[in-house]
Protein backbone atom coordinates (compact mmCIF):
# COMPACT_ATOMS: atom_id res chain seq x y z
CA UNK A 1 0.00 0.00 0.00
CA UNK A 2 1.18 3.42 -0.91
CA UNK A 3 1.21 5.92 1.93
CA UNK A 4 2.09 9.79 1.95
CA UNK A 5 3.35 10.76 5.45
CA UNK A 6 4.46 13.98 7.38
CA UNK A 7 8.04 13.90 8.66
CA UNK A 8 10.23 16.27 9.94
CA UNK A 9 14.28 15.83 10.26
CA UNK A 10 14.74 18.52 12.09
CA UNK A 11 12.78 20.56 14.84
CA UNK A 12 11.86 24.08 14.11
CA UNK A 13 8.78 25.84 12.50
CA UNK A 14 5.88 24.92 10.30
CA UNK A 15 8.13 24.99 7.14
CA UNK A 16 10.35 21.18 8.41
CA UNK A 17 7.69 19.60 8.17
CA UNK A 18 8.18 17.59 4.93
CA UNK A 19 6.73 15.13 2.63
CA UNK A 20 7.10 11.06 2.15
CA UNK A 21 5.83 8.94 -0.59
CA UNK A 22 6.63 5.51 0.20
CA UNK A 23 4.90 1.40 -0.30
CA UNK A 24 3.75 0.88 3.37
CA UNK A 25 4.48 -2.59 4.19
CA UNK A 26 2.02 -5.11 5.76
CA UNK A 27 1.43 -4.79 9.14
CA UNK A 28 3.44 -6.97 11.89
CA UNK A 29 2.67 -9.01 14.90
CA UNK A 30 -0.08 -7.31 16.66
CA UNK A 31 -0.63 -4.14 14.26
CA UNK A 32 -3.03 -3.29 12.17
CA UNK A 33 -2.76 -0.98 8.65
CA UNK A 34 -5.63 2.05 9.15
CA UNK A 35 -6.70 4.29 6.07
CA UNK A 36 -7.20 7.39 7.52
CA UNK A 37 -10.23 9.48 6.55
CA UNK A 38 -9.93 12.12 8.96
CA UNK A 39 -7.13 13.49 11.38
CA UNK A 40 -7.11 15.90 14.45
CA UNK A 41 -4.53 18.68 14.79
CA UNK A 42 -3.74 18.77 18.63
CA UNK A 43 -1.48 22.08 19.46
CA UNK A 44 0.52 19.02 21.37
CA UNK A 45 1.55 18.37 17.47
CA UNK A 46 3.60 21.57 17.73
CA UNK A 47 5.70 20.66 20.70
CA UNK A 48 7.00 17.89 19.13
CA UNK A 49 7.84 19.96 15.89
CA UNK A 50 9.30 22.51 17.94
CA UNK A 51 11.23 20.19 19.80
CA UNK A 52 9.74 21.40 23.31
CA UNK A 53 8.75 17.39 23.26
CA UNK A 54 11.42 15.53 22.46
CA UNK A 55 11.38 12.93 19.94
CA UNK A 56 13.72 10.52 17.09
CA UNK A 57 14.38 12.49 14.35
CA UNK A 58 13.18 11.54 11.81
CA UNK A 59 10.00 10.89 12.81
CA UNK A 60 6.16 11.67 12.07
CA UNK A 61 3.72 14.23 13.48
CA UNK A 62 0.16 13.97 14.53
CA UNK A 63 -1.55 11.35 17.31
CA UNK A 64 -5.07 11.31 16.23
CA UNK A 65 -6.98 10.09 13.12
CA UNK A 66 -10.01 8.27 12.65
CA UNK A 67 -9.94 5.53 9.59
CA UNK A 68 -10.99 2.40 8.68
CA UNK A 69 -8.75 -0.89 9.14
CA UNK A 70 -7.77 -2.39 5.72
CA UNK A 71 -5.35 -4.66 6.94
CA UNK A 72 -4.60 -6.78 10.37
CA UNK A 73 -1.09 -8.55 11.58
CA UNK A 74 -0.95 -11.72 12.94
CA UNK A 75 -1.94 -12.46 15.89
CA UNK A 76 -4.77 -9.62 15.91
CA UNK A 77 -8.17 -11.25 17.08
CA UNK A 78 -10.12 -7.62 18.02
CA UNK A 79 -9.96 -6.12 14.40
CA UNK A 80 -11.00 -6.96 11.38
CA UNK A 81 -10.95 -4.95 7.64
CA UNK A 82 -13.77 -2.75 7.25
CA UNK A 83 -13.94 -1.84 11.25
CA UNK A 84 -14.68 2.01 12.10
CA UNK A 85 -11.49 2.72 14.50
CA UNK A 86 -10.30 6.00 15.92
CA UNK A 87 -6.94 6.29 17.68
CA UNK A 88 -4.95 8.81 20.18
CA UNK A 89 -1.33 7.62 20.95
CA UNK A 90 2.15 8.68 22.22
CA UNK A 91 3.43 7.17 19.53
CA UNK A 92 3.72 9.89 16.00
CA UNK A 93 2.29 9.58 12.92
CA UNK A 94 -1.35 10.29 12.00
CA UNK A 95 -0.10 13.08 9.71
CA UNK A 96 -0.44 10.04 7.22
CA UNK A 97 -3.02 8.97 4.06
CA UNK A 98 -2.49 5.09 5.94
CA UNK A 99 -0.22 3.76 8.75
CA UNK A 100 0.44 0.34 10.22
CA UNK A 101 -0.35 0.74 14.39
CA UNK A 102 -0.57 -1.53 17.03
CA UNK A 103 -4.06 -3.01 17.39
CA UNK A 104 -4.08 -2.03 20.99
CA UNK A 105 -3.83 1.51 20.24
CA UNK A 106 -6.83 1.64 18.52
CA UNK A 107 -10.31 2.52 19.66
CA UNK A 108 -13.53 0.97 18.13
CA UNK A 109 -15.79 3.93 16.39
CA UNK A 110 -19.39 3.68 17.27
CA UNK A 111 -21.94 4.33 14.13
CA UNK A 112 -23.09 7.26 15.20
CA UNK A 113 -20.23 8.99 15.59
CA UNK A 114 -18.85 10.56 11.69
CA UNK A 115 -14.98 10.25 10.91
CA UNK A 116 -14.30 14.28 11.47
CA UNK A 117 -16.28 14.04 14.88
CA UNK A 118 -14.09 11.20 15.89
CA UNK A 119 -10.78 12.92 14.61
CA UNK A 120 -11.92 16.59 15.95
CA UNK A 121 -13.28 15.71 19.00
CA UNK A 122 -11.55 12.49 20.74
CA UNK A 123 -8.29 13.19 22.34
CA UNK A 124 -9.80 16.70 23.04
CA UNK A 125 -13.07 14.90 24.68
CA UNK A 126 -10.81 12.21 26.68
CA UNK A 127 -8.23 15.54 27.80
CA UNK A 128 -11.98 17.31 29.22
CA UNK A 129 -13.15 14.00 30.94
CA UNK A 130 -9.86 13.56 32.71
CA UNK A 131 -9.54 16.92 33.34
CA UNK A 132 -12.96 17.42 34.91
CA UNK A 133 -13.90 13.82 36.54
CA UNK A 134 -10.43 12.24 37.47
CA UNK A 135 -7.89 14.74 37.90
CA UNK A 136 -10.25 17.46 39.72
CA UNK A 137 -13.00 15.98 40.23
CA UNK A 138 -15.43 18.99 40.01
CA UNK A 139 -18.70 19.14 42.00
CA UNK A 140 -21.37 21.09 41.13
CA UNK A 141 -21.74 24.44 42.23
CA UNK A 142 -17.70 25.25 42.25
CA UNK A 143 -16.57 28.29 39.86
CA UNK A 144 -13.88 27.19 37.75
CA UNK A 145 -11.44 29.26 35.74
CA UNK A 146 -10.50 28.40 32.07
CA UNK A 147 -8.18 29.90 30.34
CA UNK A 148 -8.42 29.95 26.14
CA UNK A 149 -11.97 28.90 26.50
CA UNK A 150 -12.65 29.42 22.71
CA UNK A 151 -9.83 26.67 21.71
CA UNK A 152 -10.33 23.10 20.53
CA UNK A 153 -10.02 21.61 24.31
CA UNK A 154 -11.31 24.82 25.80
CA UNK A 155 -14.85 24.47 23.71
CA UNK A 156 -14.97 20.63 24.80
CA UNK A 157 -14.08 21.52 28.57
CA UNK A 158 -16.79 24.59 29.11
CA UNK A 159 -19.17 21.79 28.13
CA UNK A 160 -18.34 19.63 30.22
CA UNK A 161 -17.78 21.58 33.09
CA UNK A 162 -21.55 22.24 32.59
CA UNK A 163 -22.69 19.22 32.42
CA UNK A 164 -21.46 18.88 35.60
CA UNK A 165 -22.59 21.69 37.54
CA UNK A 166 -19.58 24.32 37.41
CA UNK A 167 -19.77 28.03 37.51
CA UNK A 168 -17.45 28.68 34.29
CA UNK A 169 -15.64 31.57 34.01
CA UNK A 170 -13.56 31.30 30.65
CA UNK A 171 -10.59 33.74 28.94
CA UNK A 172 -10.74 34.40 24.86
CA UNK A 173 -8.48 37.16 23.26
CA UNK A 174 -11.26 38.17 20.85
CA UNK A 175 -15.12 39.01 21.06
CA UNK A 176 -15.45 36.24 18.27
CA UNK A 177 -13.93 33.90 20.39
CA UNK A 178 -16.17 35.43 23.69
CA UNK A 179 -19.29 34.66 21.20
CA UNK A 180 -18.29 30.73 20.85
CA UNK A 181 -17.07 30.72 24.65
CA UNK A 182 -20.62 31.98 25.42
CA UNK A 183 -21.96 29.70 22.83
CA UNK A 184 -20.02 26.34 24.94
CA UNK A 185 -22.06 27.56 28.08
CA UNK A 186 -19.32 30.09 29.51
CA UNK A 187 -21.42 31.98 32.69
CA UNK A 188 -18.47 34.65 32.16
CA UNK A 189 -15.87 35.24 29.50
CA UNK A 190 -13.09 37.57 30.20
CA UNK A 191 -11.40 38.97 27.13
CA UNK A 192 -7.68 39.32 28.45
CA UNK A 193 -6.88 41.42 25.73
CA UNK A 194 -8.86 44.42 27.28
CA UNK A 195 -9.50 43.33 31.03
CA UNK A 196 -7.07 42.14 33.50
CA UNK A 197 -8.05 38.20 34.38
CA UNK A 198 -7.19 37.92 37.95
CA UNK A 199 -9.27 41.27 39.58
CA UNK A 200 -11.75 40.31 37.26
CA UNK A 201 -12.50 36.65 38.28
CA UNK A 202 -11.96 38.04 41.85
CA UNK A 203 -15.02 40.26 41.15
CA UNK A 204 -17.09 37.65 39.74
CA UNK A 205 -16.21 35.26 42.29
CA UNK A 206 -16.84 38.22 44.97
CA UNK A 207 -13.14 37.48 46.29
CA UNK A 208 -12.52 34.15 46.89
CA UNK A 209 -11.27 33.10 43.76
CA UNK A 210 -12.07 29.82 41.51
CA UNK A 211 -11.73 26.42 42.93
CA UNK A 212 -9.97 25.13 39.88
CA UNK A 213 -7.72 26.78 36.90
CA UNK A 214 -7.56 24.98 33.83
CA UNK A 215 -4.57 26.73 32.17
CA UNK A 216 -3.31 25.37 28.81
CA UNK A 217 -1.63 28.18 27.66
CA UNK A 218 1.46 27.98 30.34
CA UNK A 219 3.96 31.01 30.92
CA UNK A 220 1.76 34.12 29.98
CA UNK A 221 -1.44 32.83 32.34
CA UNK A 222 0.74 31.79 35.26
CA UNK A 223 0.70 34.85 36.88
CA UNK A 224 -3.43 35.82 36.70
CA UNK A 225 -3.86 31.69 37.44
CA UNK A 226 -2.25 32.01 40.50
CA UNK A 227 -3.99 35.37 41.46
CA UNK A 228 -7.41 34.36 40.31
CA UNK A 229 -7.14 30.95 42.37
CA UNK A 230 -8.77 30.64 45.38
CA UNK A 231 -7.37 29.36 49.00
CA UNK A 232 -6.54 25.95 48.65
CA UNK A 233 -7.72 26.27 44.95
CA UNK A 234 -5.90 23.76 41.94
CA UNK A 235 -4.28 25.22 39.25
CA UNK A 236 -4.20 22.38 36.45
CA UNK A 237 -1.53 23.38 33.75
CA UNK A 238 -2.18 21.02 31.00
CA UNK A 239 -0.38 22.52 28.23
CA UNK A 240 1.84 25.33 27.25
CA UNK A 241 0.31 26.61 24.08
CA UNK A 242 2.33 29.84 25.06
CA UNK A 243 5.43 28.23 26.58
CA UNK A 244 6.52 25.95 29.08
CA UNK A 245 5.70 27.59 32.55
CA UNK A 246 9.11 28.05 33.75
CA UNK A 247 10.79 27.15 37.12
CA UNK A 248 8.31 27.43 40.15
CA UNK A 249 9.36 28.09 43.56
CA UNK A 250 6.72 25.85 45.76
CA UNK A 251 6.72 28.77 47.97
CA UNK A 252 4.44 30.83 46.28
CA UNK A 253 1.87 28.00 46.32
CA UNK A 254 2.12 29.03 50.04
CA UNK A 255 2.27 32.71 49.81
CA UNK A 256 -0.79 32.09 47.19
CA UNK A 257 -3.24 30.51 50.25
CA UNK A 258 -1.80 26.50 50.14
CA UNK A 259 -2.68 26.58 45.68
CA UNK A 260 -2.30 23.23 44.70
CA UNK A 261 -0.37 22.73 41.17
CA UNK A 262 -0.58 19.82 38.94
CA UNK A 263 1.05 19.09 35.16
CA UNK A 264 -0.97 15.86 34.04
CA UNK A 265 -1.03 14.48 30.74
CA UNK A 266 -3.31 11.98 29.14
CA UNK A 267 -1.81 9.03 28.63
CA UNK A 268 -1.16 8.40 32.37
CA UNK A 269 -4.70 8.52 32.63
CA UNK A 270 -5.34 6.14 29.97
CA UNK A 271 -2.85 3.87 30.65
CA UNK A 272 -4.69 0.52 31.34
CA UNK A 273 -7.01 -1.52 29.13
CA UNK A 274 -9.95 -0.82 31.53
CA UNK A 275 -9.04 2.93 31.91
CA UNK A 276 -9.10 3.47 28.54
CA UNK A 277 -12.70 1.51 27.93
CA UNK A 278 -14.08 3.61 30.71
CA UNK A 279 -12.85 6.86 29.57
CA UNK A 280 -13.20 6.08 26.07
CA UNK A 281 -17.00 4.77 27.07
CA UNK A 282 -17.79 8.25 28.44
CA UNK A 283 -16.98 10.05 26.10
CA UNK A 284 -18.88 8.87 23.26
CA UNK A 285 -21.80 8.82 26.27
CA UNK A 286 -21.21 12.85 26.57
CA UNK A 287 -21.06 12.94 22.74
CA UNK A 288 -24.64 10.97 21.54
CA UNK A 289 -25.87 12.71 24.57
CA UNK A 290 -25.58 15.91 23.15
CA UNK A 291 -23.79 17.18 26.51
CA UNK A 292 -20.75 17.84 24.16
CA UNK A 293 -20.60 19.00 21.11
CA UNK A 294 -17.80 18.90 18.91
CA UNK A 295 -17.12 22.03 17.11
CA UNK A 296 -14.86 22.06 13.84
CA UNK A 297 -13.96 25.32 13.18
CA UNK A 298 -11.11 24.31 10.58
CA UNK A 299 -10.24 21.70 7.68
CA UNK A 300 -7.14 21.62 5.65
CA UNK A 301 -5.73 18.92 2.84
CA UNK A 302 -3.45 16.79 4.37
CA UNK A 303 -0.60 18.26 2.14
CA UNK A 304 -1.41 21.78 4.25
CA UNK A 305 -0.27 21.05 7.73
CA UNK A 306 2.50 23.69 7.94
CA UNK A 307 -0.46 26.41 6.93
CA UNK A 308 -2.84 24.80 9.95
CA UNK A 309 0.38 24.60 12.61
CA UNK A 310 0.54 28.53 11.38
CA UNK A 311 -3.04 29.16 12.19
CA UNK A 312 -2.76 27.21 15.26
CA UNK A 313 0.20 28.73 16.66
CA UNK A 314 -0.76 32.31 15.38
CA UNK A 315 -4.58 31.78 18.00
CA UNK A 316 -6.70 32.35 14.25
CA UNK A 317 -8.37 29.00 14.99
CA UNK A 318 -11.49 28.47 16.56
CA UNK A 319 -12.76 24.92 17.59
CA UNK A 320 -11.22 21.64 16.57
CA UNK A 321 -9.40 21.86 13.24
CA UNK A 322 -8.66 18.60 10.90
CA UNK A 323 -6.45 17.55 7.70
CA UNK A 324 -8.26 15.49 5.19
CA UNK A 325 -6.44 13.29 3.02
Amino acid sequence: MKAISAIIRQTGGPEVITWEEAMLPPPGPGAVMVQHRSIGINFIDTYYRRGIYPMPLPGGLGLEAAGVVVAVGPGVTQWREGDRVVSFCPERGAYASHRNIAAASLFALPDAIDDDTAAAGFLKAATAEFLVERCARVEAGWPVLVHAAAGGVGLILVQWLKSVGALVIGTVSSAAKAEAARGAGCDHVINYAETEVAPAVRALTNGAGVRVTYDGVGRSTWAASLDATGRRGLIVNYGNADAAVGPVELAVLAQKASLVNTRPTLFDYYTTPEERAAGAARVWEMIASRQIAISIGQRWPLAEAAAAHVALEGRATTGSSLLIP
